[in-house]
């Protein structure tokens, strides 16, 4: 399960994309550029759930 502690860095990359996505649509004129920011937020969101997770499921593995 090492991969896990990996994976939410991915989450990460996301963000920044849709973030960089959003900017150059805001900046186009394009009328679909708070999508790509509530996609980045979501993505945030997603990269520190995964992280309290992935360290619960680290210390519930240390206590057995």
């Amino acid at each position: 399960m090492g991969y896990l502690k990996y994976t939410q860095y991915v989450y990460i990359a996301f963000a920044v994309y849709f973030i960089y996505d959003g900017i150059t649509k805001m900046n186009e004129g394009a009328e679909s550029y708070p999508l790509s920011f509530v996609i980045a937020g979501m993505a945030i969101f997603m990269f520190f759930f995964r992280r309290r997770f992935v360290k619960k499921f680290d210390d519930r593995n240390k206590k057995q």
